[in-house]
């Protein structure tokens, strides 16, 4: 654990990013700094095993994120749509409609399932990594068609920010890129798969 004042460790600007920009994102350089030994967490040469486990933990959270992400969005359009009238009816009683939130409200409840089962194995020190990754790869699907199609369930003033919707829709993308792409989800699913049904 090195102090940030310390010589050769500079921050950058904050990025500017498309979505989560309740928090910062910036570079953080290290140029010939000296780390002291009582300085060093863990055992030295285990870095790399260190990062992967964080990353393997932090994929339920990102999953987690995801969801809430997805809940947020039925939390916006829904109400307007019980409460918003076409043809005397409101829109959320048309058939058509009602088909489409129910089938993203059962995808929703699936991965917050998944997302606690997860927990569950980490918890309960049993192997989680499959579960991480898919909860991950799957919450990030989810939220994004949620997202997507509240805004055009909202129709016009969902493309505009007077409503949490377009917010939610630039902060789910990250979802699917960071802490391991889809594509490395996928991976990381197929190796354990394989190693699920070996003889």
């Amino acid at each position: 654990m090195v102090d940030a004042k310390s010589e050769g460790i500079s921050v950058g600007k904050p990025e500017k990013k498309l979505g989560l920009r309740a928090s910062s994102t910036c570079p953080v350089m290290f140029e010939d700094v000296k780390v002291e030994a009582a300085d060093v967490l863990g055992e030295v040469g285990q870095g790399y095993k260190y990062c992967i486990n964080i990353l393997n933990e932090g994929r339920i959270g990102i999953g987690a994120q995801q969801v809430g992400i997805a809940k947020g969005c039925m939390d916006v359009a829904l109400p307007y749509m019980l409460e918003r009238k076409q043809f005397g009816t409101a829109i959320a009683d048309f058939q058509g409609m009602q088909h489409q939130y129910a089938q993203l409200g059962t995808e929703i409840h699936a991965a917050e399932v998944m997302m606690y089962n997860a927990c569950r194995l980490k918890e309960a020190g049993l192997p989680f990594v499959k579960e991480a990754s898919m909860v991950k790869l799957y919450g990030s699907q989810v939220a994004e068609r949620v997202a997507s199609r509240s805004i055009e369930w909202l129709g016009g003033i969902g493309f505009t920010n007077d409503l949490l919707a377009e917010k939610f829709y630039r902060d789910c993308k990250v979802g699917s890129i960071y802490e391991g792409t889809s594509n490395m989800q996928l991976q990381t699913i197929a190796k354990l798969m394989k190693v699920d049904y070996m003889v």
